[in-house]
């Protein structure tokens, strides 16, 4: 039995996580949920977007899934998902972009890995006024953060059977921050001969990316570029309806989808559940649950190549949770055939 914190979320979030828990509850893995709330539920009952409940259980637990939240605007929190990951080490942020037939795209065959370094860069949040007509950032970049993340990269590579990490940087302009980012990168990279490595200037990877994605394979890079970078990877894939995600420390993990918590579709039953649930898949591997994770990524990639039980954004009419029925019966007809 696994012990997992589930925190729905906010707007769509609490649909797409019923949809995301009857597809679980289908897969054959045990979990056992501790549910807490965070975001703009929280601060209501609360009176802060994340209570320190929430910490407790995913450290007490060390695995979590959670929905979409809402960061209210002046309420102390730059972003609830970046206090969560730092609050929590998940230094690692893991954003696969896969394509499923069925997907309006103009790209097919892609499937990469963003390996986004999660705690530091330009969101570290330091920065400050300069006088009253002048902002200043600081660009935080250090080595011991970046041979995690590389290190962290390599390591994923070899256990998926990748080919190839890439590393993306600005050292020909950023010389000493991104500079010490390629540095490591390349010292690490040594450890791995059987696993190619190369390096991109972040511009020239967004314009590769979309001439010939099919080059590339896993690539690592500091925060912003990762959060830049994961977006436009989504778009080769149809969106970020099919983006799922995994924040990723040394004994915790946090699983979310990347999109936001689409407030207006708010008990509506019609957002995409995708993403939250290909993040459930990621979920089901870091614990192990492979076969689990397989069957239903098998019985959702039928059900998007089918078309007929798919939301909007898919080109159907499908409720939520009529989606996540039709995975579900997916599901049943492969254990049958078994």
């Amino acid at each position: 039995m696994h012990h997992v914190t589930l925190i729905r979320g906010d707007g769509s979030g609490p649909d797409i996580a019923a949809a995301t828990l009857k597809v679980l509850e289908s897969s054959g893995a045990k979990i056992s949920w501790h549910e807490v709330e965070a975001g703009e539920t929280a601060l209501q009952k609360y009176g802060t977007p994340l209570p320190d409940e929430v910490l407790e259980s995913v450290q007490k637990n060390g695995v979590a899934l959670k929905g979409p939240v809402a960061t209210p605007v002046g309420k102390g929190f730059r972003s609830i998902n970046v206090a969560l990951r730092q609050n929590l080490g998940l230094y690692a942020n893991l954003r696969p972009a896969k394509s499923y037939p069925g997907v309006k795209s103009l790209f097919k065959d892609i499937d990469l890995i963003v390996v986004r370094e999660n705690t530091e860069d330009l969101y570290s949040g330091v920065e400050h006024m300069v006088g009253e007509d002048a902002a200043e950032s600081i660009k935080i970049i250090t080595r011991k953060a970046s041979e995690k993340i590389v290190r962290f990269a390599f390591d994923y590579a070899a256990k998926k059977n990748r080919k190839k990490v890439t590393a993306v940087h600005k050292a020909n302009i950023l010389k000493l921050s991104d500079g010490l980012f390629l540095e490591v990168a390349k010292y690490i990279a040594e450890e791995y001969p059987e696993i190619e490595f190369e390096d991109r200037i972040v511009d020239n990877m967004c314009m590769q990316l979309v001439q010939k994605p099919e080059l590339y394979d896993v690539m690592v890079m500091p925060n912003l570029y990762g959060d830049i970078v994961s977006d436009l990877c989504a778009g080769l894939v149809g969106g970020l309806g099919l983006a799922p995600g995994a924040n990723i420390g040394d004994n915790m993990a946090v699983f979310e989808p990347v999109h936001g918590s689409a407030p207006k579709y708010a008990g509506m039953d019609k957002v995409n559940p995708t993403a939250m649930i290909l993040s459930a898949v990621l979920m089901l591997e870091y614990l192990g649950e492979n076969e689990s994770a397989q069957r239903i990524e098998r019985s959702l990639a039928e059900v998007i190549a089918e078309g007929k039980h798919v939301t909007y954004d898919l080109g159907g009419d499908a409720a939520t949770s009529e989606m996540a029925e039709a995975i579900v019966e997916k599901m049943n007809a492969q254990g049958k055939e078994c």
